[in-house]
């Protein structure tokens, strides 16, 4: 059985044009974040939907679609409560 690496989407990275310059937005940040998840997620959908058509009879692949949308999406959880749990701290301080 051949395993196939896969590497986790890089979260901080925003794939801009060559000339525009390297200011980039918390927003901007999270943005491209969540679109990539959402990518990761159709793409899984994808593999399911091939696999109940017979259209693809390795259910190894669509298994790892799987696994990587949910790692995805457990990540960007996480870090929506990292953010959640720095704002309420931030909050906390006296000025």
């Amino acid at each position: 059985m051949k395993v196939e690496n896969f590497t986790l989407p890089n979260f901080g990275e925003i794939q801009k044009p060559a000339n525009e310059k390297a200011k980039t937005s918390f927003s901007d940040v999270l943005k491209d974040s969540i679109k990539k998840v959402v990518e990761i997620e159709k793409e899984a959908d994808q593999e399911v939907e091939k696999l109940v058509k017979m259209e693809n009879t390795d259910i190894q692949t669509t298994m790892i679609a799987i696994e990587k949308a949910d790692l995805s999406f457990q990540t960007m959880m996480q870090i929506r409560n990292k953010i959640i749990s720095a704002y309420e701290e931030i909050m906390r301080m006296q000025v």
